[in-house]
């Protein structure tokens, strides 16, 4: 695994406990970095956990617009932290192509999730990257 791809998996761990325990996750972030009682966080895993949480209102919402069925209550909480962050990456992190922030997420989502996960998460990722340009210019 790439140092990007476990950056990403540290900050979808952070998005996913920070949801559980209903804190914010930067500040969860902040107390994990420069921590002696964990590793190291990575630089892209402080500025993923940033990004989501400062672009996280628009995330959702376009993550409820897009998603068939399902409402963001009924997912998953590691299937809806996998889908913020590749979402974030999709439409706000200009180095990373759209087809490498999908794929991400998809194999995120088959290591930490459900057998029907990796669909899913392709699908709305795939849905949401067909309009992608539109969006990123009205951001």
């Amino acid at each position: 695994m790439g140092a990007r791809s476990k950056a990403r998996k540290r900050a979808v761990d952070l998005l996913f406990e920070a949801q559980l325990r209903k804190v914010d996750p930067v500040s969860l972030l902040a107390d994990r970095v420069g921590s002696p009682d964990v590793p190291p966080v990575n630089d892209y895993t402080v500025t993923l956990v940033e990004g989501v949480q400062t672009q996280l209102g628009r995330i959702d919402e376009l993550l409820a617009e897009h998603s068939e069925g399902w409402t963001l209550d009924r997912m998953p909480a590691v299937d809806l932290a996998v889908l913020r962050l590749g979402l974030y990456e999709l439409l706000w992190a200009s180095d990373v192509p759209d087809a490498v922030a999908i794929d991400e997420a998809v194999q995120l989502a088959k290591m930490l999730s459900t057998d029907d996960s990796p669909r899913f998460v392709n699908g709305l990722l795939g849905r949401i990257a067909t309009i992608a340009d539109r969006l990123r210019a009205t951001l």
